[in-house]
């Protein structure tokens, strides 16, 4: 074996090589390793014929700028995630079903200049992917009950209201309070209230759509974003939402506590702005605290009668 190959098959990255029919004329081990396949049985077939999803304009259009003009493609992970579809190594991989890749495809000239060849490097970057993943997670959820925070809330509070205005959609709010919070710190600890916010963010969560944007705005504090919906939905999902914590038994320990929440609804209103839709749902949540806890109630001027139903709007 010359030192080029030994190089060629040591290396840890991806290295193909394709002739100008995209026809495979190397195959380095690192290829074999994560895709099973020998170079043996890849050498001198297409490499559509074990990878059709690669057969896409897009790749045969980078292929031809390649051949023709001598350009290089990138493949960059954040856009393209992966060519080839292999399994992610290690734990860190967890998030993702296939390996995160970095690929890079160039020519390849012989001694008269002439561009005769493609190759193609692969570079394993689910790593980096990764981390760069928990850190934005970490920039926009709640480290206790992993939904959005309150930074993260207010920047799609605000693009919401700006794009439910611009097209004349409904947008309501519900802002949430677990009810006497302070209690259940002082009667049963702090890890007990970790434990009751955890909950009772999950029981929230578990009861609107994916479309919605649940926050933990501060303390035992939750607001809820609800994009094309009324006033008289976002009152029902309310109420849903009402029954399903206090019918909900926690157990922490050896304890097993009753919680109950208030909620305050407001909806976008013409020439609206996010700071008012906050400070009517707001003012709609102090009243129905004031008003004896577990209950919901609209903001001011409309018909206080909260309606029911039995799930989420679609």
């Amino acid at each position: 074996m010359s030192e080029l190959q030994q190089i060629f098959d040591t290396v840890n990255i991806g290295l193909v090589v394709m002739d100008r029919q995209l026809r495979v004329t190397q195959w380095n081990r690192w290829m074999y390793q994560h895709s099973g396949i020998a170079a043996e049985a890849i050498v001198g077939s297409s490499i559509f014929d074990h990878f059709p999803q690669l057969n896409t304009p897009g790749f045969q259009k980078n292929c031809k700028a390649v051949l023709a003009f001598g350009n290089f493609s990138f493949f960059s992970q954040k856009l393209h995630r992966y060519l080839f579809p292999f399994k992610p190594v290690g734990s860190f991989g967890a998030k993702f079903e296939q390996m995160q890749q970095s690929c890079t495809m160039g020519p390849l000239r012989g001694d008269d200049n002439a561009i005769n060849a493609i190759f193609i490097v692969v570079q394993d970057v689910t790593e980096l992917a990764t981390y760069e993943q928990k850190m934005t997670e970490m920039s926009i959820k709640d480290g206790l009950t992993g939904i959005f925070n309150r930074r993260h809330f207010e920047s799609r509070l605000a693009a919401e209201c700006e794009r439910h205005q611009r097209y004349g959609r409904e947008l309501s709010l519900l802002m949430i309070d677990i009810d006497f919070f302070k209690a259940i710190n002082d009667g049963y600890g702090h890890q007990c209230g970790d434990h009751v916010l955890k909950s009772v963010s999950a029981a929230l969560a578990s009861g609107i759509r994916t479309s919605d944007n649940l926050a933990r705005y501060g303390g035992e504090e939750f607001c809820c974003l609800l994009p094309e919906t009324g006033l008289t939905s976002a009152a029902a999902l309310a109420e849903l939402l009402r029954k399903r914590v206090e019918g909900a038994t926690l157990s922490h320990e050896s304890d097993e506590i009753k919680v109950t929440i208030s909620l305050g609804v407001s909806e976008l209103a013409a020439d609206d702005t996010p700071h008012r839709l906050l400070k009517r749902a707001d003012e709609a949540l102090y009243r129905a605290k004031k008003a004896g806890r577990n209950r919901v109630e609209l903001q001011e001027g409309v018909n206080p009668q909260v309606p029911e139903f039995e799930s989420a709007p679609a």
